[in-house]
């Protein structure tokens, strides 16, 4: 190639990268989303998702607030709900050697049974271990199904980020650290699995601690945002501090009261009605006065 050949191609080339230039175009700075992401990194959150969960929930974080006004049914545990201080015995493992079962029955819903809802736990615990042996991101090593006690057990409605209905189950263990799973069974096979290892909790949380990936439970994909499909089968799940003695968790114009089981509160109930904003959580001492409202907690998303 020519002295000259090379100076044309030079300048076609610069021609072509300043042209590029202009089409390229940063996305606006967002502001909410790094807020809520500085929250996350403060309580601490580790979660592992495998390919699958991704699709669970492309969404922010944290918990739904009610749409006033609304038509829709809730319903937890006809059980008497007991307060985090003085923990109800959860109900015995179904096998020798699995997991614990939840302080009420209300809180296997759908007709899950403590079976089958073990038998999913020890499914997502295999993938997990399978996931680290073919290569994936190592995590703290979650330990057997005999540390856990479920604590909710309710059917998984299919989106169009994760088609196929199934069922998802949560267990948390307390030693040798606080740990929190969800997963997700569909066809017999764990198809996700998202957990935390730590507390959330810092020395300012409130009383009551949404979890912050509890939305897994309680919406459907948002990008089926105002399509989703109904009547659907909700969960909700948090912490709780020792004095309190009641949460109350309003969901689609309806509000339900949640059960306290050995620190966490747990929530769960049947939507009807599309919603525009998170479920509204309310929190309670023991002479009933109240010490907690979401709609007070700047760290607490409203809206989806």
């Amino acid at each position: 190639m020519s002295e000259e050949e090379e100076r044309d191609f030079e300048e076609q080339l610069r021609e072509l990268l300043a042209e590029d230039a202009y089409t390229i175009r940063p996305s606006p700075v967002p502001y909410p989303s790094i807020r809520r992401q500085g929250v996350v990194e403060r309580r601490r959150r580790v979660a592992v998702a495998g390919a699958v969960l991704v699709t669970l929930a492309a969404v922010p974080m944290g918990a739904f607030a009610v749409s006033g006004g609304g038509t829709g049914t809730a319903d937890t545990a006809t059980s008497p709900t007991a307060s985090a201080s003085a923990a109800p015995t959860p109900t015995p493992s179904p096998t020798p050697g699995g997991p614990a079962g939840p302080a009420t029955a209300g809180q296997l819903r759908d007709g899950i049974t403590l079976e089958q809802a073990a038998d999913g736990l020890d499914k997502c615990l295999a993938y997990d271990r399978d996931r680290v042996a073919h290569g994936g991101l190592a995590s703290s090593d979650l330990g057997g199904a005999d540390e856990y006690r479920i604590i909710l057990a309710l059917k998984s409605t299919g989106d169009s980020n994760s088609p196929g209905d199934g069922m998802f189950v949560v267990a948390v263990k307390e030693k040798p650290k606080e740990t929190r799973l969800i997963c997700n069974v569909k066809n017999g096979e764990a198809s996700g699995l998202n957990t935390s290892v730590g507390s959330d909790r810092q020395p300012d949380s409130p009383p009551v601690l949404a979890d912050i990936n509890g939305n897994k439970l309680y919406q459907q994909s948002f990008l089926d945002k105002g399509n989703w499909k109904l009547p659907f089968s909700w969960g909700f799940i948090g912490t709780v501090e020792p004095g309190v003695a009641k949460v109350t968790v309003s969901y689609g114009g309806a509000e339900s009261e949640a059960v306290l089981d050995h620190g966490w509160f747990v929530a769960s109930g049947t939507l009807t009605q599309q919603v525009t904003r998170n479920p509204h959580i309310k929190g309670y001492d023991k002479g009933g006065k109240p010490i907690y409202d979401s709609d007070e907690d700047k760290t607490y998303q409203q809206v989806p």
